[in-house]
C-alpha cells in the first residue's frame, strides 16, 4: 500500500485504519479501496477520505471491532467508510451508476485485490443514472434555494455539497460521449467552457471557493446557486441526448 502525496497525518490514519479492518474482519475481507481525491492525491484540507471495505460477510463482531478505530478515523481524517459484500459489487455498479463509475475511474487499491478491474458500470445504467442525479439535484437545489436564500452561510453549504455529485456526473457524461476520462473537477469546466457563458464560469470559481472555505464573500451565495441551477439543467439537457 502506497499513500504518497497525501499529508503525513493523512497516510498514518488510513494506514492505522487499514491494519484494523485487517485485524477485525479477517479472512472475511476481501478489499480496501480508497476513492476520489485522496486516490488522486488530490487532498483538500476540507476533503473526506472515502474509503471502500468489500467483504465475503459483514458479521457482527467483526464490525464492533473495527468501531472504536473507524470513530477514529472519521474524526481525524473525516473517514467515511463503504461496507460492501463481494456479492454486491455488480449489482451496487448498476444501481448506483454515476457514483461507481467514478470510483472505477479515481481509486486506489490498499488491500487485497481490485474488486474493479474487471467491471464498470453498463452504459444503459450510466445513463439512466445520470438523468436521475441531475434531476434529484435540479429539485434539491430549488428547494434549497427558497428555504435558504437569505442565509447565505448555509447556502454556500449547499454550493459546496452540490460540486461532487455535478462534477462526477459531468464526468460520466463526457466519458459516454467518447471522449478521454478526465478528473471530474476538470470535466465539469470543460462542460461549463462549452456552454459558452462567461456568468456560469464565474460560478464554478465561486464553487470551488465554496469547497474549500465552506463560505463566500457577502452577496454571492444566491447567485452562485441560481447557476448552479442553470448549469445543471443545460447538462440534463445535454444527457439527454445520449443512448
Amino acid at each position: 500500500m502506497s499513500n504518497k502525496n497525501l499529508p503525513p497525518q493523512v497516510a498514518q490514519s488510513i494506514s492505522a485504519f487499514v491494519e484494523a479492518a485487517k485485524t477485525a474482519f479477517g479472512a472475511e475481507l476481501v478489499s480496501i479501496v480508497m476513492y476520489g481525491s485522496a486516490a488522486e492525491g488530490r487532498l483538500r484540507a476540507t476533503s473526506d477520505v472515502n474509503t471502500l471495505l468489500v467483504l465475503k460477510r459483514f458479521g457482527q463482531a467483526h464490525a464492533d471491532q473495527l468501531r472504536e478505530p473507524m470513530r477514529l478515523a472519521h474524526a481525524t481524517v473525516q473517514m467515511n467508510t463503504m461496507f460492501l459484500l463481494e456479492t454486491e459489487v455488480p449489482t451496487a455498479m448498476e444501481a448506483f451508476a454515476v457514483k461507481f463509475a467514478d470510483i472505477v475511474a479515481r481509486h486506489r487499491v490498499l488491500f487485497g485485490a481490485d474488486p474493479f478491474a474487471a467491471l464498470e458500470p453498463s452504459r444503459d445504467a450510466l445513463i439512466r443514472r445520470l438523468k436521475q442525479v441531475l434531476l434529484n439535484l435540479q429539485l434539491r437545489l430549488r428547494e434549497r434555494y427558497v428555504l435558504l436564500s437569505l442565509r447565505e452561510e448555509q447556502l454556500a453549504l449547499v454550493i459546496a455539497d452540490a460540486a461532487g455529485p455535478l462534477r462526477s456526473s459531468a464526468a460520466s457524461m463526457l466519458h459516454l460521449e467518447g471522449q478521454a476520462v478526465m478528473p471530474p473537477k476538470e470535466a465539469l469546466e470543460k462542460v461549463v467552457r462549452e456552454m459558452n457563458d462567461a456568468d456560469l464560469a464565474t460560478i464554478l470559481q465561486e464553487v470551488s471557493t465554496a469547497r474549500e472555505d465552506r463560505q463566500l464573500e457577502p452577496g454571492k451565495a444566491a447567485p452562485a446557486l441560481m447557476g448552479l441551477i442553470e448549469i445543471t439543467r443545460r447538462l440534463r439537457e445535454r444527457v439527454e441526448l445520449l443512448r
